[in-house]
């Protein structure tokens, strides 16, 4: 035996050879010569082993632990040394029969035997020539078998054995280099086999086969077939190499570049802490250290720790990062619990609000219940105001003056035209750009959980596709939900309750009936003329003056200019227009001011109307009572009060009512059921029935070009009517205002204040109403209705009464009837 095998055996049995089928392939000197040159015994002892197949000329270590294979061994070591080694069909089997065992086996000779400790017998065994067992003979103590030998058939000098040979050494070599844990001198030992038949036995030994395929090689004995099967064998042993060669491959790329990343941090680091600089563990630590000095409910805390924990698990070069980085940040910066002091100094809140606003006393009035209700509980949930009225009253405004008279800090959020709930609720944090809802973005400017909130043009919210925001409002404007409510890009509760949101709208009607249920409604009515020059003197002259860059001594207004201003240019309910009258007069002296020009710092009325030019708007007057069927009417349209002139006439024909002025539907519904009732009054009211069968009546209502609507103009329609079937005068400087039912009764309607006031402005000393109408009357400023007679009524024939004099118009219409030639005056 060579030194090098010498070594090999040495190391063999300093190892440890607890697991049977551990393989160490030996080339012996035996080897060089012909294996079936030594003369062997047929009737030879049978070792049967789990997991290996032993063939002839490769040497392998045995352990043995049952019973009746320690008995074969150490009679065999003590004897010629030779016993028949065959495979296991069933390794589980601990107690084999002949059935269980395969019958083609290698003739082994025992060169060491080792006793362990434990009791084990491990055995060092060479394959000496394969066998086949022709008889069992006993199977106690061990088997013992009659074996026939068998010879190996290896053509000589052949090409094609010389091809598998050269095949089988690259395909060995090829494996060689494909794992790593071959030893490298195995390559040695190729290198040195230049037997055709021990390189089939050492190579079908070494493959990374199952004991079935290697039995299968064991068992051929045509040399050419059995090289062929084993090529097949390595190929395949290859070609699984390969693919897991490459699979380590690219598994240890990803490592070392998680590594490379792993060392660049570090540095970085390191620079960073040289430099001065702030790494991302620095800005976690920084907003952990935010976060502890935040009021945060219990489970928020939880949350954003867990969030802190998962930034430091994700690459700071990763697309996750900065969008969970951006998460904690909105988290820390929100203001949890975190409050001003409300001012309960209920004189100094009326004072504030005083002097911001002139008049609106209801809301006023609102305010301050709040402030004295939040005094005295000093927990009382935020409630939804809304204030309802035309533009340019000071809605949005009085949001500040109220954010003032608490002391609590102010925001304001337009909703006209929203149509994304996502604006209201926020995106989930995984979508590209997302970020919270207004609401929450509001809060987080504010850096206070309890302003005062001002949602502008609550009823411009309209909805598509993307959702409904006026029923994401559901939950923000109810004071029982608003506790929790829930953002999409938060994922936590937010606590809104402590919020005072303020509402305003400019029409009810567009407001989801839910939304509307949610809210306290207030209406904020038309300003009278007398206030408008109020506010003009005390608020909007100020205000232009300093915004142009004038001093006071530089301009003035006479009460006749700014009068003038309201009544001849602008016609609204509130002040915005009046404002910008203002600015142009204002800018046009400033102009002279810059340009050294000389000028009248006194405005008059006559300077007015030379910087403004014309007058727009003619004064509503009222109509003399020369003519029958005119009656002045009293209307509301979204910038005011106005008189209407409801004009009637008669002409010879067939009954036919005509109704022109751009009239809607209800105010065409109000003609005809006047008309029927008149009908079915005639007799009472002295008109001749034969008059609306032969003569048509024509309503119309000025302007023609604007468009008209509702039931407030019904006692008009019917009092015109009155008067030209009945050619009696209506009483001068009266006007009216009412819905009427078919059987004459008379119906409250709305817009009380803005429609007396333009009452006021035509001159009108009597106003008929309805007398459920008397309260809006009450909640007026008697100064404002001063010189005025209201006459309230329930039924028709009372109007008429008050409305319609006892005499005829001075040139009375004369009815003619074809059925009899006569006339009636």
């Amino acid at each position: 035996m060579s030194q090098y095998e010498t070594n090999i055996f040495q190391n063999l049995m300093n190892g440890d050879f607890a697991a049977e089928g551990d393989l160490i392939q030996l080339i012996t000197d035996e080897e060089e010569q012909d294996p079936g040159s030594e003369t062997f015994v047929e009737e030879i002892p049978i070792l049967s082993v789990r997991n290996t197949v032993l063939f002839p000329g490769v040497v392998i270590p045995i352990t043995v632990g049952r019973q009746r294979s320690i008995r074969l061994v150490k009679k065999a070591h003590k004897g010629n040394k030779l016993i028949g080694v065959c495979a296991q069909i069933n390794p589980n089997n601990d107690d084999p029969s002949w059935e269980d065992i395969y019958h083609v086996g290698t003739l082994a000779k025992i060169i060491k035997m080792i006793v362990l400790p434990d009791g084990n017998t491990t055995i060092i065994i060479q394959g000496k020539k394969r066998f086949q067992i022709k008889e069992t003979l006993s199977d106690d103590p061990y088997f013992v078998a009659k074996v026939d030998y068998l010879e190996e058939n290896f053509p000589k000098n052949s090409k094609k054995i010389r091809a598998l040979e050269e095949s089988l050494k690259e395909a060995a070599t090829k494996i060689l280099h494909l794992n790593p844990e071959i030893p490298r001198e195995a390559q040695v030992a190729l290198d040195n086999i230049d037997n055709t038949p021990f390189l089939t036995h050492f190579l079908s030994s070494n493959i990374n086969a199952p004991v079935e395929a290697k039995q299968r090689l064991l068992e051929i004995n045509d040399g050419v077939e059995r090289a062929t099967l084993l090529l097949e064998f390595m190929m395949k042993d290859i070609q699984m190499l390969e693919l897991k060669s490459e699979i380590q491959k690219k598994v240890h790329t990803d490592i070392d570049q998680q590594q490379r990343d792993y060392f660049l941090r570090q540095q970085m680091k390191v620079l960073q802490t040289e430099l001065g600089e702030e790494g991302p563990e620095k800005e976690v630590e920084d907003l952990r250290a935010r976060g502890a000095q935040k009021n945060w409910p219990v489970e928020v805390k939880k949350h954003f720790e867990k969030e802190l924990d998962k930034i430091l698990r994700i690459n700071p070069s990763a697309a996750e990062y900065p969008i969970a980085l951006n998460y904690a940040e909105t988290m820390v910066e929100l203001p949890w619990n975190e409050f001003t002091q409300d001012n309960f100094d209920l004189k100094h809140a009326r004072a504030i609000l005083d002097a911001d606003h002139f008049g609106l006393d209801k809301v006023k009035d609102r305010i301050i219940e709040y402030l004295a209700v939040l005094k005295l509980k000093n927990d009382l949930k935020g409630p939804i105001l809304c204030l309802y009225g035309p533009p340019g009253v000071g809605k949005t405004s009085l949001g500040k003056s109220i954010a003032a008279a608490l002391g609590r800090k102010y925001i304001r959020m337009s909703l006209g035209g929203l149509h994304d709930e996502a604006e209201i609720r926020g995106h989930r944090k995984t979508y590209v750009g997302a970020m919270p809802g207004k609401i929450i973005q509001n809060m987080k400017k504010v850096k206070i959980s309890n302003p005062v909130y001002v949602l502008d043009e609550i009823d411009k919210l309209s909805s598509d596709f993307r959702g409904d925001p006026s029923s994401a409002f559901l939950e923000v404007l109810d004071p029982e939900q608003n506790f929790a409510f829930l953002d999409n890009y938060l994922e936590v509760e937010y606590d809104l309750s402590k919020v005072l949101f303020i509402a305003t709208a400019n029409s009810l009607d567009t407001i989801q009936p839910a939304l509307r249920d949610r809210m306290e409604i207030i209406e904020v009515t038309g300003y009278t003329m007398e206030e408008k020059l109020e506010i003009a003197k005390r608020h909007l002259v100020p205000k232009q003056r300093k915004e142009h860059g004038l001093k006071t001594k530089e301009i003035a207004f006479e009460k006749a200019a700014l009068t003038k201003i309201i009544e001849d240019y602008t016609r609204e309910s509130g002040v915005r227009n009046l404002e910008r009258a203002i600015g142009k007069v204002v800018r046009n002296i400033a102009k002279s001011i810059a340009m050294e020009e000389e000028y009248d710092h006194k405005i008059t009325p006559d300077a007015v109307r030379k910087i403004l030019g014309s007058e727009i708007f003619d004064k509503e007057s009222y109509q003399d009572n020369s003519e029958a069927g005119v009656v002045t009417g009293l209307a509301w349209t979204s910038v005011g009060g106005e008189i209407l002139f409801i004009e009637s006439s008669l002409s010879k024909g067939r009954g036919k009512l005509t109704l022109s002025g751009q009239l809607g539907e209800v105010m065409k519904e109000s003609a005809m059921t006047a008309l029927s009732y008149l009908k079915s009054k005639a007799e009472t009211l002295g008109i001749d029935h034969r008059v609306f069968d032969q003569y048509d009546l024509h309503i119309h209502v000025p302007a023609g070009a604007v468009p008209k609507d509702g039931p407030s103009a019904g006692i008009t329609m019917l009092t015109a009517m009155a008067s030209v079937y009945t050619q009696r005068k209506v009483k001068a400087k009266v006007a009216m205002t009412g819905e009427i039912s078919l059987i004459g009764k008379v119906m409250q309607v709305g817009g009380i204040k803005e429609k007396i006031l333009a009452a006021k402005r035509a001159g009108i000393k009597e106003i008929i109403l309805c007398k459920k109408n008397k309260r809006d009357i009450e909640e007026i400023d008697p100064q404002y209705v001063k010189g005025i007679t209201f006459h309230f009524v329930d039924r028709v024939g009372e109007v008429l009464e008050v409305a319609l004099t006892k005499s005829k118009v001075d040139k009375p219409m004369k009815f003619t009837f074809t059925d009899e030639n006569k006339s009636k005056d």
